[in-house]
């Protein structure tokens, strides 16, 4: 299996370190935009069923580059005069934060539109709202319950959709999620996660990515509160295609054994509050704590896509401690959300020598 580092897509093996300089990281930039521009420009990002894995790679490589190019001030305008409409259903910090952020570093705009405050609340139709907010805007993002309101909302717009949650996938999360894991361990490639909690979007999404990814990933989760079996079957299927391994089972002890990764999520999401007082029940013996913990790898990093309820999912000592890396991944989805954005609403003439 090829190797894949920082340095570049993919390659053979680790690369020499270059010295960074603007006019190098021009260039590596320019090359990490067209190399995702080429399949996505267009086209939505609702969940990672239709991307494969090369061009899964090159985006989170875009999303590194992208990083490195805020952090050395090297300022470019990849979507100057383009605008974002953001849909929000559910409430958001990260999310919203970093998508105005990213837009704003891009050389854009994003509008803020609740929900609430749209006509789709007072029924005017999904199809309706995505054909007129296509005549005004560059491309959507949206927040929101229903996985089959941002498909069909995708359907009938005519530019780029972008999944920023539902209750089946979190895409942009996971794109983050590879970039922090990249960083921390310098590989994907067999790196193992284990995913402890509710098998819900985070879940989901992992299952789809990483085998795709050449990673391995294990989720342990209550019974009847497990991943949806289409993606289950479809991670397998892609897990024999890349010589990976996709476990899902009950035994949170099993999930995490030997794992690089440990990565868990609050187990009441947002539209399950009725259900609260039984899930707590339910998940009591899934929480993340020293004793868990101790039987993945020693040098493993606990991962939380945030916002965390300590002592609940996770114990403080943990989520607190030295192998947790939760702000390094809230801050790479900025530069995930960066490398979606750039990658399907840039013009390819915005690709010049000063991006």
């Amino acid at each position: 299996m090829a190797m894949w580092d920082m340095n570049g897509a993919v390659g053979r093996g680790s690369s020499a370190v270059v010295p960074l300089g603007s006019n190098y990281l021009s260039v590596r930039l320019q090359n990490a935009l067209w190399a995702s521009h080429r399949v996505m420009a267009g086209k939505d990002l609702l969940h990672f069923s239709d991307i494969d894995g090369e061009d899964l790679r090159n985006l989170v490589h875009l999303a590194g580059l992208l990083k490195e190019a805020q952090k050395s001030h090297f300022t470019h305008t990849l979507l100057a005069g383009k605008t974002l409409g953001m849909i929000f259903d559910k409430s958001s910090t990260r999310t919203r934060v970093s998508f105005e952020v990213g837009m704003l570093q891009l050389g854009g705009h994003a509008l803020f539109l609740p929900g609430s405050q749209l006509q789709t609340g007072r029924g005017e139709p999904i199809s309706d709202t995505a054909q007129v907010m296509s005549r005004y805007v560059d491309g959507v993002m949206i927040r929101t319950y229903r996985q089959a309101d941002v498909e069909e909302f995708a359907d009938c717009a005519t530019v780029p959709v972008i999944n920023g949650l539902t209750d089946e996938f979190h895409p942009c999360q996971l794109l983050a999620d590879a970039l922090t894991i990249l960083e921390h361990k310098g590989r994907l490639e067999g790196i193992t996660v284990a995913y402890v909690g509710d098998g819900n979007n985070l879940a989901n999404s992992w299952l789809q990515i990483a085998p795709k990814l050449g990673m391995n990933i294990r989720v342990a989760t209550p019974a009847g509160y497990g991943p949806l079996q289409a993606v289950v079957e479809e991670a397998k299927f892609h897990a024999v295609q890349s010589g990976t391994e996709v476990l899902v089972t009950t035994d949170p002890e099993r999930a995490v054994a030997n794992a690089d990764v440990i990565y868990t999520d609050t187990w009441v999401s947002m539209g399950d509050e009725a259900e609260a007082e039984e899930r707590l029940q339910r998940f009591a013996g899934y929480q993340v704590n020293a004793a868990l913990c101790g039987l993945a790898k020693p040098d493993y990093v606990f991962m939380h896509c945030l916002p965390a309820h300590r002592g609940e999912e996770v114990a403080a000592d943990i989520i607190d401690g030295s192998h947790s890396i939760i702000f390094d991944q809230a801050e790479n989805r900025l530069h995930a959300q960066k490398a979606v954005l750039a990658a399907t609403m840039a013009d390819a003439g915005a690709f010049g020598e000063d991006l």
